[in-house]
């Protein structure tokens, strides 16, 4: 089991307690024994290797940050969730997202959204993974204007609400057995969050073909005709998107933790792949420009893991705002694309070989550099933040 990765620098992981790295080593030998193995015929094939949901199942690491929820308890810290969705993203994106959208987005919504009856009721089979969950917010026709214009619509019709609508690219969403659906009350305007159970009558979703970015995720585009969800089965703690918003403020960070893990899987491949590769009679790591390469792409790396570190430390406290969040996910992953750039380049004409892995990170990070709001929206919150001026609606 490896001690320290090569990628950091400063030593981050020492600020883990020794209880919580124990944690993250047992999900960097997971990762690395039950899931690279699978990862690239699986992505060829474009489809989720179902085999490994038992897997987690089994590694017991879900629930993690929940008081009183998972294995471990207490809850532990921001630091550690961050680092274990680097962790698994440095193996994988597309199987660090699925667990990132049932342990986060999903059972996230419940904890800080849902009554305790709601909690107790669903959080402890989706610790256990007996029971996957989903999160359903971006529509076909919108994704940084949901906020003020979700078309997919609520109605409160006695103890049942009415939801029609649709939504798109939603992982997981294919065989997720709950889906937390995001709709606008029809009567107050409000949005207002649903778990929607598998196989709900008229819920359906059907999976997103011809991705050429994370394309083990089983994305689906989901159409909502007329379906019914009991009032207990509504967020009681969610009136308005400004509560929706202290949830995503939350998994943006995680997602910056997701492009963190990319530089690293990409780093590692291209250090490698140097050591190796000889060109001119020598390996191509004794060449300057390659060196530059990795330089830029290491200090790329510490600096973005320093700024998550700090990130963390702020939830911990319960200090961090939303422009916290969001300039770390514009900024980490803006330098995601970077190193995946230099990367593939030091691969050369091999980078684009799946077998050689630097090809899926440089493809999955564009779907990190895109959702959980795009670099531009990110930027445009902590420009309102640090003018006072919003530049958009």
């Amino acid at each position: 089991m490896d001690d320290q990765l090569i990628a950091d620098f400063y030593d981050y992981e020492a600020l883990l307690p020794d209880e919580e790295r124990k944690l993250l080593l047992k999900a960097r030998d997971f990762m690395r024994t039950d899931v690279k193995p699978l990862v690239n015929e699986y992505w060829a094939k474009g489809e989720f290797p179902h085999e490994l949901v038992g897997k987690f199942r089994e590694l017991g690491l879900a629930g993690l940050p929940y008081e009183g929820y998972g294995e471990h308890l207490p809850a532990t810290s921001h630091l550690l969730s961050g680092m274990m969705a680097m962790e698994m993203t440095r193996t994988d994106p597309s199987v660090a997202t699925f667990f990132g959208v049932h342990n986060g987005l999903a059972m996230y919504s419940i904890y800080s959204g849902g009554d305790q009856e709601q909690r107790d009721r669903w959080l402890p089979s989706m610790a256990a993974m007996d029971k996957i969950g989903a999160f359903a917010m971006t529509e076909p026709l919108g994704g940084s204007d949901v906020a003020g214009g979700m078309r997919t619509t609520a109605k409160r019709d006695g103890d049942t609400w009415i939801l029609n609508g649709a939504k798109k690219w939603i992982g997981n969403a294919t065989f997720a057995d709950l889906v937390i659906v995001w709709a606008r009350d029809e009567d107050d305007n409000n949005v207002k969050g649903f778990v929607v159970e598998k196989d709900s009558p008229g819920f359906v979703p059907v999976k997103i073909e011809n991705k050429f970015a994370f394309r083990i995720v089983e994305n689906a585009e989901i159409t909502l005709t007329d379906v019914r969800v009991p009032e207990a089965n509504r967020l009681q703690g969610i009136d308005s998107f400004r509560d929706v918003a202290e949830i995503l403020r939350a998994t943006r960070g995680g997602v910056a933790w997701q492009g963190l893990g990319v530089m690293i899987g990409a780093y590692e491949l291209a250090l490698d792949y140097a050591k190796e590769r000889k060109q001119f009679g020598r390996p191509i790591a004794r060449f300057q420009m390659v060196q530059d390469m990795l330089v830029k792409s290491l200090g790329n790396i510490t600096a973005s893991w320093g700024m998550l570190v700090q990130l963390a430390r702020l939830q911990d406290a319960g200090i961090f705002k939303d422009e916290h969040s969001s300039l770390a996910k514009a900024f980490v992953t803006s330098r995601m694309r970077e190193v995946v750039a230099w990367g593939r380049e030091i691969f050369g004409g091999n980078g684009i070989v799946l077998d050689n892995d630097i090809m899926r990170f440089f493809t999955d990070a564009e779907a990190i550099y895109s959702f959980e709001g795009t670099r531009e929206m990110n930027t445009l919150i902590v420009g309102k933040a640090i003018t006072g001026q919003s530049a958009f609606v």
